[in-house]
């Protein structure tokens, strides 16, 4: 059972915001009314949790009175079902407020950047970026989240990439998204196959949280900032004006680049972004290595040269290699159906940790 004083600090902070949310809507705070917001929702779960847990508490009690009270042998009956439907009901609605009320990792709940690029196997691994691009924009779509392409790298090959980079916008997406980090080996007979070999090809994606200009400081001085025009196919601008930019950020040797936008200004604040994220992510990565040594973690997120999933075409196969997790749907994975991998996932990982 929660304590009462913790559901109601719960409930006059929900209220508070509220307030503050529409005041800062309406001041034009974006920033902070982007921040706070998140906050809103996650609050609002728990007091929606909250209150259907009261709402099924009620009517146990009902219940369990009518047991006492009436004399009705068949009404005394579905009492009875009742009681036992609504305690098993009361102990999931339990068991999800500790979910929710159980300390969060820092960044779960950020915005993700996500970058694939292809490795080994040319054309074929160009083309299988493709593929788990739009796997991942499926996937967003069913999520409600927002896709917006930052940069992208073509090859000779029509709906081929050799790297694409875009942002997810939405609920809890970096917690959610951040197993996906890794590399993706796919096996199946490329197109350009004339004698219907099976090839192995691979590709890495890399999941960083969106970090906020608090979390990581970056010095202008540390900067140098290039402009070009932009490449590829993208609307009038292309190849007209010198939107695209390039940053190298010279401590880390980090170089982004960013040509999506029409605005040289827009381009050049999603490149910052993009490198504030890589950077954050750096300091990431190191403690997760850190930590999976020292636990010999399979799930963590440290290890980006891992190999994390295999796609079988032949036998219509998917595997994931850190906890053994084999389906035979490779046609509605793709298509964005990847819950139960995402789900696993996540519940193996919160194992980890507690057994850490």
């Amino acid at each position: 059972m929660i304590p009462k004083e913790i559901i109601n600090n719960i409930n006059n902070e929900y209220e508070t915001l509220k307030l503050r949310i529409s005041d800062l809507n309406e001041m034009g705070d974006q920033r902070e009314y982007k921040k706070l917001n998140k906050r809103f929702h996650e609050l609002q779960e728990i007091v929606s949790t909250c209150y259907d847990l009261e709402k099924k508490n009620d009517q146990l009690q009902q219940a369990k009175s009518l047991l006492q009270t009436e004399s009705d042998q068949d009404l005394i009956a579905l009492a009875k079902e009742d009681c036992v439907q609504l305690e098993l009901e009361i102990e999931a609605y339990n068991n999800k407020l500790k979910e929710l009320l159980a300390p969060k990792e820092p960044n779960d709940s950020k915005n993700a950047i996500v970058e694939i690029r292809a490795g080994t196997g040319g054309t074929e691994a160009a083309f299988f970026v493709a593929d788990l691009y739009r796997m991942y924009t499926r996937y967003c779509e069913v999520n409600n989240w927002k896709t917006t392409v930052i940069s992208f790298s073509e090859t000779v090959r029509e709906g081929s990439f050799r790297e694409i980079i875009f942002s997810i916008d939405g609920e809890n997406v970096y917690g959610t998204m951040k197993f996906e980090s890794g590399v993706h080996r796919v096996q199946r007979i490329p197109v350009t196959e004339a004698r219907g070999r099976i090839h192995t090809s691979a590709i890495t994606v890399a999941v960083l949280p969106e970090a906020d200009e608090v979390d990581i400081t970056i010095l202008e001085s540390d900067l140098k900032i290039d402009v070009f025009r932009s490449q590829g196919s993208g609307g009038q601008h292309v190849n007209t004006t010198d939107s695209a930019v390039r940053i190298t950020h010279s401590p880390s040797g980090l170089v982004v680049t960013c040509q999506d936008n029409k605005s040289q200004l827009k381009n050049k604040e999603r490149a910052l972004d993009v490198l504030r994220s890589r950077l954050l992510d750096l300091e990431l990565s190191k403690k997760e290595s850190e930590v999976a040594i020292s636990r010999k973690a399979q799930v963590g997120t440290g290890d980006r040269s891992a190999k994390i999933r295999t796609y079988n075409f032949p036998q219509s196969r998917i595997t994931d290699h850190r906890i053994n997790l084999t389906t035979f749907n490779l046609a509605g994975f793709l298509d964005g159906d990847i819950n139960e991998f995402i789900d696993a996932l996540k519940i193996a990982y919160k194992n980890e940790r507690l057994g850490a």
